[in-house]
């Protein structure tokens, strides 16, 4: 089953707050609203199978509703089937569940996972279109990779390789995935410690890759290989707003995190600069933090809002998008006690899908850790 533009789009988000600028600090309730235009775009994986949701009334407030699963070890990526349960990995075990309907379900363990990898492990995962494969990102001892498995609804496949020798390390190993618009896959690698290879447009490590569905390097990239933009320090953020333009939040270093706007051949300037940038050549952030207020994970687009997951900020990040800008960054969840916050994904009824990752080896678990909540947005 394939699927137009047309069904995978929806109308553009007019939304906006001016430009990009750093934010730290809780900012009060009675600061600008966005007012959005339209629910959440659907994608190829993720298409509701009802009438998407209203738009709500200010897309930057957050509430939790309350628990969807508990007792999960680091729950990393998550893809939505069109039924709106979810297949949901877990970095530190290996396993892939699925979520929904009251119930938390075991569909495989991907065999060769390096689990004891630090930040690495089994990470992204997206559902192909007519849901009978999924894509996943995972560290094996060697290597990051990504692989392609066979789904029936209950069970996985074993894992066929698309792609390996993406250099591994402790930190920085990337590993988000989406499928784009155009209906290839973009991947997320990180520079696995050595900052050098994010500049080399010859090397996977510190970009973001686009290819076929079958791992092989997709038509129309700038250097003839799979890479689609370079100078990325560690990227564990993607996610396509409603007119198809490609986000990314990125881990800085010891200043700066950043959300980027992501565009063929760009260079986004690592190790050579982190945040704002004048540098000629160099593709600077539309939104950032201070690396105490954010260490940015998992992003998800809705209602014209990126809502950016921080895990040492304890927070989601709702950053208004007008168009290519960004407006200011409005912290949300951050009074809940919720911990590290990985991940925050649109659902197919309105809501967002938001983790935890509390045991991580980083984190101070809470009562029923890691868990996914029901975020109701407006």
């Amino acid at each position: 089953m394939s699927l137009t533009r047309r069904e995978v789009l929806v109308a553009l988000a007019a939304a906006g707050a001016g430009l990009a600028t750093g934010c730290t600090g809780d900012d009060p309730d009675s600061a600008p609203a966005t007012e959005p235009t339209t629910a959440p775009p659907a994608s190829p994986s993720t298409a509701p199978a009802s009438p998407a949701p209203a738009a709500p009334g200010d897309p930057t407030r957050l509430r939790v509703d309350g628990a969807i699963a508990e007792d999960l070890t680091v729950p990393w990526g998550l893809a939505f089937l069109r039924d709106g349960s979810a297949l949901v990995t877990e970095r530190d075990t290996a396993r892939v569940v699925r979520v929904g309907g009251g119930r938390t379900t075991t569909v495989g363990e991907v065999p060769g996972v390096d689990t004891d990898s630090g930040e690495g492990g089994l990470m992204g995962i997206v559902v192909l279109p007519g849901e009978d494969a999924v894509i996943a990102a995972f560290t094996s001892p060697d290597d990051n990779r990504i692989v392609r498995m066979a789904y029936d609804g209950r069970r996985l496949g074993r894992p066929k390789v698309l792609l390996d020798g993406i250099p591994r390390a402790f930190n920085h190993n990337g590993g988000r995935l989406v499928i784009g618009p155009d209906g290839t896959l973009y991947a997320s690698t990180g520079d696995a410690g050595q900052g050098e290879r994010s500049q080399d447009v010859d090397s996977p490590a510190g970009k973001v890759l686009r290819m076929t569905l079958d791992g092989k390097a997709a038509e129309g990239n700038p250097f003839g290989n799979r890479v689609w933009s370079y100078g990325h320090r560690n990227i564990e953020g993607l996610a396509f707003d409603s007119a198809g333009r490609l986000w990314a939040a990125e881990f800085g270093d010891q200043e700066t995190d950043e959300l980027n706007l992501i565009e063929r051949g760009a260079n986004y300037g690592w190790p050579q600069t982190e945040g704002p940038t004048d540098a000629k050549g160099i593709t600077g952030p539309k939104a950032w933090w201070s690396t105490d207020d954010a260490s940015p994970a998992g992003v998800g687009i809705a209602y014209g809002t990126a809502y950016v997951a921080a895990l040492r900020g304890q927070c989601v990040w709702a950053v208004p998008l007008s168009g290519t800008d960004a407006g200011r960054p409005r912290r949300r969840l951050a009074g809940e006690d919720l911990g590290r916050i990985r991940n925050a994904v649109p659902a197919p009824d309105g809501s967002l899908w938001v983790t935890t990752s509390n045991t991580d080896g980083r984190g101070d678990p809470r009562a029923g850790d890691d868990r996914i909540l029901r975020v109701t947005v407006g």
